[in-house]
């Protein structure tokens, strides 16, 4: 096969694709339902079928892409009209943020950790977990967060670390903090907890603020005095 020919195959190829995805709309990845991801990835993977086989005809690979172009449409179709297909097909929205705190169960149900829930509230420019009334996972992998009404305002002079993640303690943040373990074994003896591995979060920031969530438990806040050779 000559190298025009070549050219000649691609550039139609691409030109197919131009047209299918602009007639799909213009959501970005992020912005998708599951179904249209994978649809996207298979119009990808057919388009490169003719273009690296010769022998192939090229009408067959535009052929296919345009069948799930179509059939991504009668998707959207199915999805706008009938409810029940639209929770199967694209999930729904879970609450991973309530009035008690932090979800566990939905957290572990889609597959996310503390890091992924802390990372989504700062995009949404709040720093401590207790700024949050609800937060919701949706059905295309984004975070919707609403602030609590009676949420302080005043300006933060430092960012909450995580220091207990799930159980365990986090050593990279114990240093960064000048803390240690046995710092707050103590603070949480003196609140009742006497297992570490009752704790599914604790997090502190520069004032002294700790929030803390046991598993099972509602989620609280209260101000500690920092150790004098705390550098944080």
């Amino acid at each position: 096969m000559g190298m025009g020919l070549i050219i000649l195959r691609t550039a139609i190829i691409f030109i197919a694709l131009l047209v299918v995805m602009r007639l799909m709309g213009k959501r970005q990845i992020g912005e998708m339902q599951p179904f249209e991801i994978v649809i996207t990835l298979l119009i990808a993977e057919l388009a490169c079928i003719p273009m690296a086989d010769s022998s192939i005809p090229l009408l067959y690979g535009i052929v296919s892409i345009v069948t799930i172009f179509l059939l991504h449409q009668l998707m959207l179709l199915i999805d706008l009209g009938f409810k029940p297909f639209q929770a199967i097909v694209g999930g729904k929205p879970s609450v991973v943020i309530n009035k008690d705190g932090i979800d566990i169960s939905q957290l572990k149900k889609n597959h996310l950790d503390l890091a992924d829930l802390i990372e989504s509230m700062r995009t949404a420019g709040m720093f401590s977990l207790d700024e949050a009334a609800y937060a919701l996972y949706e059905s295309n992998g984004q975070f919707s967060v609403m602030p609590r009404e009676d949420s302080p305002k005043e300006q933060k002079v430092s960012l909450p670390v995580l220091i207990i993640d799930d159980g365990k303690f986090d050593n990279h943040n114990l240093a960064l903090t000048g803390t240690s373990e046995d710092f707050f074994e103590k603070i949480l003896q003196e609140r009742g907890v006497r297992s570490i591995r009752r704790v599914f979060v604790l997090t502190l920031d520069g004032t002294g603020k700790i929030y803390l969530q046991c598993k099972g438990e509602r989620y609280t806040t209260f101000r500690i005095r920092l150790p004098e050779e705390s550098v944080w």
